[in-house]
């Protein structure tokens, strides 16, 4: 496997419901379970999850990775990066292969864990698997949403972590209040033009959000190499992989001005994920091994043997 890593000059920084069950019933008829996933009250370190402002080892780190990705996610950024990956001519490698560059990887911008990439991947998959043991597309979808994050991997290019991960948010319009740490905004140029700072921006409403441009990060760059290398995965799924980290709107509920009717059915199935997403972050391992051929077998089901990044 041979992985070329040159990659574009980079301004950095110092771094609907049941009346009988009262049950979500998704268009396809699946209720989410009554009594499946327990979602616990404290992440691996004591504290609420997704809490910016609570004390903790983690919280200064996490904060300055806030300001520097909110300072350098521009408009002018995120369409050059996206169009230098998503030319995906780095490297053929599949997806499992992928999943083992994330042993190495760790995430700066998230508060509630501080393991190893492919462990949250595993603990998300198997806890979605335990409840929806049918739906073995989410199962898979759960296992690859994050893995746009090898992008901070060193043989794959080493992005820096504020170009990679984190929430996410539109890029093209006026930065929501409900971004966290949303102050440091004020230093991005996009915050002070007249193009981009208007509710609407360059976009108009219920424009649908696959026609805005997101903020760079292992979110787009996952759904594009899903999408480009031909994924039998539905629509949902990439749905997911593409706005997992969307949270001012699938947490918050800003931004739904751009969404169209697609967007909100697909909703749902990313609610449903979000909470195993989040909440299934935890010190408990996983037996890699003993899991693996399930998800071999997916693999082949949903994706060609090798795929281009």
């Amino acid at each position: 496997m041979t992985i070329l890593v040159d990659q574009p000059e980079l301004d950095r920084q110092e771094e609907k419901v049941s009346s009988k069950t009262n049950e979500l019933v998704l268009d396809a008829g699946f209720q989410v379970p009554k009594d499946g996933f327990m979602a616990p009250e404290t992440n691996s370190f004591g504290n609420s999850f997704r809490d910016y402002e609570a004390e903790s080892e983690r919280q200064k780190s996490v904060e300055e990775f806030y300001r520097i990705n909110h300072i350098n996610q521009t408009y002018d950024f995120v369409k050059k990066m996206r169009e230098a990956y998503g030319k995906l001519d780095r490297v053929e490698m599949s997806i499992w292969e992928c999943c083992e560059l994330l042993n190495d990887v760790i995430d700066d911008s998230d508060p509630d864990l501080d393991e190893p990439q492919i462990e949250h991947l595993l603990q998300t998959a198997e806890a979605i698997k335990k409840d929806y043991p049918n739906e073995d597309w989410l199962h898979l979808t759960a296992l690859i949403h994050d893995l746009g994050k090898v992008l901070l991997h060193p043989s794959f290019g080493g992005l820096p972590q504020w170009a990679v991960v984190g929430d996410t948010f539109p890029v093209g319009c006026a930065f929501d209040e409900v971004n966290v740490h949303h102050k440091y905004f004020k230093e991005n140029p996009d915050y002070y033009n007249h193009k981009y700072n208007t509710k609407n921006g360059i976009y108009s409403e219920g424009c649908g959000l696959n026609n805005v441009m997101m903020s760079w990060g292992h979110d787009d760059y996952m759904y594009l190499v899903a999408k480009e290398n031909k994924t039998t995965l539905p629509p949902a799924a990439l749905f997911i992989i593409r706005y997992h980290s969307f949270y001012p709107l699938h947490k918050h509920g800003a931004y739904k001005h751009l969404m169209n009717e697609k967007d909100a059915e697909n909703m749902k199935w990313l609610h449903i994920f979000n909470k195993y997403d989040l909440y299934s972050k935890s010190k408990v391992r996983i037996d890699v091994e003993k899991v693996k051929p399930y998800y071999l077998s997916l693999i082949e089901k949903y994706f060609p043997a090798k795929l281009r990044w």
